[in-house]
Order: C-alpha cells, then sequence, then structure tokens
C-alpha cells in the first residue's frame, strides 16, 4: 500500500500498473495536474490467509489550493510471490 501511495505522489505509472491486477488493471492513468499528496495514514489491514488483503487508508492532497481527502478499503491478491491491488470501495 505505502509503495503504491509513493508511486502516486511521483507518478510512477508504470509502477502503478504492474502492480494492478491484471483483471481490474486500467489500460492507462493520467494523473491530476498540480495535485500534490500531503500523507498517508494507513487505518487498518486484514490478511485472512496468505492470498488475500485489505487494507483501509485515508490519503490527503491538495489541488488548486483546496484539500482533498481519498478514504477507501482496497482489496490485494497474491500470485506468483507477488502483491497485486484489486480494487477498493471508497469511503464517504
Amino acid at each position: 500500500m505505502r509503495s503504491r501511495y509513493s508511486a502516486y505522489v511521483l507518478k510512477l505509472s508504470d509502477y502503478l500498473l504492474a502492480t494492478w491486477h491484471p483483471s481490474t488493471r486500467p489500460a492507462s492513468l493520467d494523473f491530476e495536474p498540480g495535485q500534490r499528496w500531503l500523507g498517508l495514514q494507513v487505518l487498518a489491514g486484514h490478511h485472512p490467509d496468505d492470498g488475500h488483503a485489505t487494507v483501509a487508508f485515508v490519503a490527503r492532497s491538495k489541488l488548486a489550493g483546496r484539500a482533498q481527502r481519498l478514504a477507501e478499503t482496497s482489496r490485494f491478491v497474491r500470485e506468483g510471490g507477488r502483491w497485486f491491488y484489486v480494487d477498493g470501495d471508497l469511503q464517504a
């Protein structure tokens, strides 16, 4: 989770796509021009077995002088010894 957040901060689309599960991975990523990421807070993690995990987090950013907050519970799967982001549920 932290590595994917860092990749968003650094706009590393190749890394993000490589760590996104092929079943849900978009063809490409666009970054919001001028968005500045301010921090990540991991709230909880759940690891029910060796192949699945969820991570609840809040990421904060600023765009055009306005604070933004992204809260999500992300789902990950482990395949071939590597973790992949599958999808997530946004929180209000």
